[in-house]
């Protein structure tokens, strides 16, 4: 995913990093896996002729098994995680004349989908710390007509979901919570995705698991299971995820705990080596109760003045993905949302994010350490470069 496509999720593409100076030992950061057992998958699904089918077996099996792995009672696949989101809506029957509210530094999809099912946008600040909806900021968004909050766990951050629950529960309002960026993860004891009255999972082409596009839909309360397939059945289901995507996709969730803990204890040491750059990271958590899943982990620039598309050129002349993050939605119109407060959080984030793509957390410890340097180098050049200005 380039500079440019952070915000896009119909804009991924498979990543392969060329880089110049370093050299890497090998090609590195390659996404999607060149994994033996998903090659193995699509010969078996291609042999069986079961790649052509509506609705197989491995389609059944995926859905089980990430309905098992978020503590949930219902998965229904789906297009994209995009998707996921606005039948996630629909499935609360969030319509005309209510309001979501919606951190104001998130995926752009998500303020789409609240608008495309007739809702009020109504904008909170995030943690500085975790940069995922602040739960202090919601006594003031909560009004009359809130249906519902949607909390995404963003950048490796995990939001304060035990808060964040006791709130809406006080409030009657639903959760949905975005979990496309944290599949595997934990937050406050429970696996991501499983606090929302209804949640969603991404396995586009750049996620953590991956099928090229494709999504799921998780909740427990059988109502909203029925009006998300009834709002998908528009004489066979619009929004299908096919059984070849499955096929790809079961591989890669058999090693999915394995792959999350490899790129938490990467992360710490590039966290290490990087301790004198100007970059502040998105706090992660690896404790009991809990667990980042690092999709794309967040940095913010601190007293750096290049903007951050030159930034992140440079760092893919050193072969490192260090790409923008959101524009997030700080500076959005008056017709348009409700904002609550000034939302400084929000606003810092959506000028000085960073993104570091998570294949480069599979490789070696010593392909990190060339990684670190890279990073360091780009940055004292620029500093080096605002000084002599």
């Amino acid at each position: 995913m380039n500079a440019n496509q952070t915000d896009s999720d119909s804009a991924e593409q498979p990543i392969a990093f060329h880089g110049g100076e370093p050299t890497f030992p090998k090609e590195p950061f390659t996404w999607p896996p060149r994994d033996e057992a998903i090659r193995e998958a699509l010969e078996e699904v291609f042999s069986s002729g079961d790649w052509g089918r509506y609705d197989g077996p491995r389609l059944a099996q995926l859905a089980d098994s990430i309905a098992e792995m978020s503590g949930t009672d219902f998965a229904i696949p789906c297009s994209s995680g995009t998707v996921a989101v606005e039948l996630a809506l629909r499935g609360l029957r969030v319509g005309d004349g209510d309001e979501v509210i919606l951190a104001a530094y998130d995926f752009a999809g998500n303020f789409r989908a609240i608008e495309a099912v007739g809702a009020q946008v109504v904008l909170v600040d995030i943690d500085p710390k975790t940069f995922c909806l602040d739960a202090d900021t919601l006594k003031d968004a909560i009004g009359p007509s809130t249906a519902a909050i949607i909390v995404s766990h963003l950048h490796g951050g995990l939001a304060e979901m035990n808060r964040l629950r006791d709130i809406a529960d006080k409030h009657q309002i639903a959760i949905l919570e975005d979990a496309c960026q944290s599949i595997g993860a934990v937050a406050d004891g429970r696996p991501a995705g499983g606090w929302g009255d209804v949640a969603a999972f991404s396995f586009g082409g750049s996620k953590l698991l991956t099928a090229g596009r494709g999504g799921m839909v998780v909740t427990s309360r059988s109502e909203v299971r029925q009006r998300i397939v009834i709002a998908s059945q528009q004489g066979n289901n619009a929004f299908p995820l096919s059984e070849l995507q499955a096929a790809v996709l079961l591989p890669q969730l058999e090693r999915l705990e394995e792959h999350n803990r490899l790129r938490l204890d990467r992360a710490k040491q590039l966290c290490e080596s990087l301790s004198d750059c100007p970059l502040s990271p998105v706090q992660l958590s690896d404790c009991g109760t809990n667990q980042s899943a690092t999709f794309r982990w967040g940095f913010q620039l601190e007293n750096v003045s290049s903007p951050r598309e030159q930034i992140a050129a440079a760092m893919r002349a050193e072969g490192i993905a260090l790409d923008p993050g959101f524009r997030g939605f700080a500076r959005r119109g008056k017709s348009r949302c409700r904002r609550v407060g000034d939302l400084p959080n929000a606003m810092k984030a959506s000028m000085n994010m960073m993104l570091l793509h998570h294949a480069i957390l599979l490789e070696s410890p010593e392909t990190i350490e060339l990684v670190a340097c890279g990073i360091s180098r780009v940055l004292s050049a620029l500093r080096s470069a605002q000084i002599d200005k």
